[in-house]
């Protein structure tokens, strides 16, 4: 019922004077103490997992994180997983984490790691559309890596392909559209400085000259349209959603930890935080 060791059982029982029902609110309650203690551990390691509906207008990706790659193996965890991206489908939320506190905790009480919800995305593809997910690597259900991409016409194989590229490739926008002004004008004032360095004397205009083609060289980069398609480098993926008379409204990417700053510890001293805890 509790999920805690028989040693721990028994002595709750005994604590509890064979009352069957304290015994088990007397571990829960201590369960959510040690939860509690837990949750400012860096949880940096863990899985990425999808949901789609049936009719596959609607996607759902979900990072869950926990502290070692070992627990992001273990079944339990992997059920929380599934069970987190689930609730965000049947709800259409991304807002479901108190829904699952008291699963989190009860988690993190039986395994002895620190468990987040680290943030939900839910993409939707209009009528006449399809979202398609892709995990990196062999399980299907289960990857560090996922994403979800919305294409109008519907043309799953396609929408695959770009999942695929997009998983390999990390293209942060869109579109040149999307890139923020404040984004862009911070990389023009780099590209100005390195111009002027190289090009010392040149007139404003060939600096000008000089720094347009390598803005434009950086939006291609940083853009999923811009970028040449990772199956077939001659043609941009622009290009090759025009070709297919498609295009891609929305997709999400996600990679397990990208973003968190891990602390770094001796093994001593981690050995000794485990024992502690």
């Amino acid at each position: 019922k509790t999920g805690v060791g028989m040693m721990e059982c028994k002595k709750a029982l005994v604590t509890a004077n064979g009352d069957m029902e304290a015994a088990i609110e007397a571990l829960r309650k201590a369960g959510q103490a040690k939860a509690v203690k837990k949750g400012d551990r860096i949880a940096a390691e863990g899985l990425v997992t999808i949901a789609l509906s049936p009719d596959q207008l609607t996607g759902v990706i979900v990072e869950t994180n926990c502290e070692t790659d070992f627990v992001g193996r273990e079944a339990r965890f992997r059920e929380f997983c599934k069970n987190v991206a689930a609730t965000a489908l049947n709800k259409q939320s991304e807002n479901i984490a108190d829904d699952l506190e008291d699963d989190r905790l009860a988690l993190v009480s039986q395994i002895g790691e620190n468990i987040n919800i680290r943030r939900i995305t839910i993409v939707k593809a209009d009528a006449g559309g399809v979202v398609v997910p892709y995990l990196h690597g062999a399980d299907a259900e289960f990857s560090r890596i996922g994403v979800l991409v919305a294409v109008n016409p519907g043309n799953a194989d396609l929408a695959r392909d770009i999942a695929m590229h997009i998983a390999a490739m990390k293209p942060e926008y869109l579109s040149e559209a999307d890139i923020p002004k404040d984004r862009l004008a911070k990389e023009k004032e780099i590209l100005m400085a390195q111009a002027k360095e190289a090009n010392a004397g040149k007139p404003e205009e060939i600096l000008e000259k000089i720094i347009t083609g390598r803005l434009n060289k950086f939006m291609q980069e940083v853009t999923l349209l811009g970028q040449p398609f990772v199956k077939d480098p001659d043609q941009t993926v622009a290009k090759l959603l025009k070709s297919a008379n498609t295009n891609v409204t929305n997709y999400v990417r996600y990679e397990v930890g990208e973003g968190i700053e891990k602390k770094v510890d001796d093994f001593v001293n981690e050995v000794m935080s485990q024992v502690k805890s």
